[in-house]
């Protein structure tokens, strides 16, 4: 169908009007930019949320116990209770389908008062009580050392996990920070092994100033008995939490005698639905970037098609002649339409080259100056190229289709009339 004189016909149709053919092909240049854009932004949104949200494993919740709302069986409403170490393996033998239910207690803060010393350095930092899959649900990069074992649980070891923030504020530099000693709350602990957090989106002060110590010797240390100030349950990628979560606190219900209907004797924060919500706005996100870009498209589609159609007035007589001569109506009809798909395909691929050159300079600005909070890498990948393509292809056929059906429905001798 593209012989070598056709494709000379089409190069001569284009350039004829260079400055027309310039603006008509602009308004498809624009829409596809502007399409892929959008696209590559919401990418990069999408991409810093759940960067955020890859700091924990995403299927699980936090939980913790609350004051009762409602009485039940005598006991008054407002009572304070507490999850306790029993609850932990209680909930494992009744609830197969979890993987991990971590109990955890905690004291300090950074932002609290001095409780870590060092000799003549101080500080005041996070501490949590662990057991050692803990950090399978909060993933950290152990940069010496190790994390908590279990040997460490069962011989209530005082070993440490700190942050690297805690280096900082208690060692110099160059100073061996594995097998030394700090004091937190007047107890020695050993430091084992330090760590980050990797792609940190959340309050990276506060995490680098943590330290992690056994579970158990957390609770012996600091006077905890068998209380657990909250957990963390994540459940096996088969099955999703937050389908369990009901069952899970039905059962807690009646482990501690809370009504069945006290929806707020339990506090708790569901990962897995977060992050369902996050996915599905999203998901919005680019319903509306591909509406938007397709709407700017149109336009440039229209006006590819106003064009055509006075390209197609202008050259009537030569219609005419082709068709005096013994043209076809589907020669006619499929030239117009190939030289609409062709101006079509040029203007949208030179603007998706043109929006990969944004995006590469996006990534290259943010590689230079650091990442920017809940925005990382905008990109697109080779589906959303092969949509535009698509689109593309589509849209040229139908700016051709009413300038070529023009085409084919006038008369030779009429044509050949026309001055």
């Amino acid at each position: 169908m593209f012989n070598k004189d056709r494709w000379i016909e089409i190069l001569e149709a284009l350039t004829a009007n260079k400055i027309r053919t310039f603006l008509t092909a602009f308004g498809v240049f624009w829409g596809i930019t502007i399409l892929v854009l959008l696209l590559a932004l919401t990418n990069g949104l999408k991409n810093g949320v759940e960067a955020g949200f890859s700091n924990f494993a995403t299927n699980s919740m936090f939980t913790w116990a609350q004051r009762t709302s409602i009485p039940y069986k005598g006991l008054p409403k407002g009572r304070r209770f507490e999850y306790k170490i029993g609850d932990i393996d209680a909930i494992k033998s009744e609830f197969p389908e979890l993987k991990y239910v971590s109990p955890r207690n905690s004291l300090g803060g950074y932002r609290g008062a001095n409780n870590v010393t060092r000799g003549t350095k101080i500080g005041a930092f996070q501490i949590y009580g662990d057991n050692p899959e803990f950090i399978n649900q909060l993933p950290m990069d152990i940069l010496q050392g190790r994390f908590i074992s279990y040997s460490d649980i069962q011989s209530k070891r005082k070993a440490c996990v700190i942050g690297l923030d805690v280096v900082r504020a208690l060692y110099d530099k160059e100073e061996d920070v594995i097998g030394s000693y700090i004091k937190i709350n007047g107890i020695n602990f050993m430091v084992v092994g330090t760590f980050k957090n990797p792609n940190s989106q959340g309050d990276k002060e506060e995490e680098a100033n943590t330290i992690f110590i056994p579970f158990s010797t957390f609770g012996q240390a600091f006077n905890f008995g068998d209380r657990v100030s909250w957990m963390a349950i994540t459940a096996h990628e088969a099955y999703n939490i937050t389908d369990i979560k009901e069952r899970i606190f039905s059962f807690l219900r009646t482990r501690h005698s809370v009504a069945p209907n006290d929806e707020r004797a339990f506090g708790h924060r569901d990962l897995s639905e977060r992050f369902a919500k996050v996915a599905g706005l999203f998901s919005i996100l680019t319903v509306i970037g591909y509406f938007v870009g397709a709407l700017i498209l149109l336009s440039g589609i229209i006006g590819i098609s106003n064009i055509m159609l006075i390209v197609v007035k202008e050259r009537t007589k030569e219609i005419g002649v082709r068709r005096a001569l013994g043209a076809t109506p589907w020669n006619i009809k499929s030239q117009i339409l190939q030289e609409s798909l062709i101006l079509t395909i040029l203007a949208g691929m030179t603007g998706v080259a043109f929006a990969g050159g944004v995006i590469w300079l996006a990534n290259y600005i943010l590689e230079i100056n650091g990442p920017v909070e809940n925005f990382v890498n905008p990109s697109v990948g080779m589906p959303v190229i092969f949509t535009a393509l698509t689109i593309l292809i589509v849209s040229g056929l139908l700016a051709g289709l009413i300038p070529a059906n023009s085409a084919t429905k006038m008369k030779p001798v009429d044509a050949l009339r026309i001055e």
